[in-house]
């Protein structure tokens, strides 16, 4: 933070987030956070259901998610978010709104729901492929997601994309948006990646090798692209049917010169 404040002009109202696993994180160092200058925090929480965290294979315990979510409003942090997840093989309706309901409670100002997926190289993967589990049926998890919608609602929360919910307008991420809109953004560090229209690129993934590239002054890019003016439509009618404002049909034709329909 320090660094960013010292090379960029910074408003004076900008969020800064710092995203935390339960049992990662002391109280101590989400205080120097704050006084950093850290002003929102995410906290990846999935679930408050010890035998679901056991089943996800997460490092915390039910525990230090409640401990974390503690800690972070000790350190006053007015900004808070929690990740959870659903659709789990045979996870049931109560199942799910009990963690909902845990999640409420604390009041945070933002709740990310996603749906678990099954990456490809990742053990639930191969346990999906080899039959050692079954996914949860479409209908089922559709349910669900119906029911996340419906209880986060009455509860005063205002779905803005598929799986993601604030109290309002205020505590939308601001990062999420830029993404979702064409914004430009830098992204320092191993993995990340930088956007300026049209241009896409991404550092390194393996730290040795970034690390590498800048003792040497070298910029640690591992790859770009160049999007073209249809792959750049097709990003804004997807990104603009994951929200809930849709897409603009005005600005699409303002920023590519053709009529939406």
């Amino acid at each position: 933070v320090a660094a960013a404040l010292q090379n960029f002009d910074l408003q004076p109202d900008s969020e800064i987030t710092i995203e935390v696993n339960p049992g990662t994180t002391s109280i101590e160092q989400l205080k120097g956070c704050r006084e950093a200058g850290i002003n929102r925090i995410n906290i990846g929480v999935q679930s408050f259901n010890q035998r679901h965290l056991d089943f996800l294979g997460r490092i915390h315990t039910a525990a230090e998610s409640h401990k974390a979510i503690t800690d972070a409003d000790q350190a006053v942090f007015k900004n808070i978010g929690l990740d959870l997840i659903y659709g789990l093989p045979e996870q049931s309706r109560g199942d799910w709104l009990a963690d909902l309901k845990q999640a409420v409670a604390y009041n945070p100002t933002h709740l990310s729901c996603y749906m678990l997926t099954y990456e490809k190289g990742t053990p639930l993967h191969g346990d999906l492929k080899n039959g050692r589990i079954q996914a949860l049926p479409d209908d089922q998890g559709r349910a669900l997601f119906e029911t996340t919608i419906e209880f986060l609602e009455d509860n005063g929360f205002y779905q803005y994309e598929i799986s993601n919910f604030a109290r309002d307008e205020r505590f939308y991420a601001r990062h999420n948006r830029k993404y979702w809109t064409f914004a430009p953004y830098l992204g320092f560090g191993p993995g990340a990646h930088s956007y300026l229209e049209p241009r896409r690129c991404w550092n390194h993934r393996n730290l040795q090798t970034y690390l590498a590239d800048i003792r040497s002054g070298t910029r640690p890019t591992a790859d770009s692209e160049a999007l073209t003016g249809s792959q750049m439509m097709m990003e804004a009618i997807l990104l603009g049917l994951r929200q809930s404002d849709g897409i603009d049909l005005f600005a699409f034709k303002n920023k590519f010169g053709l009529d939406f329909e």
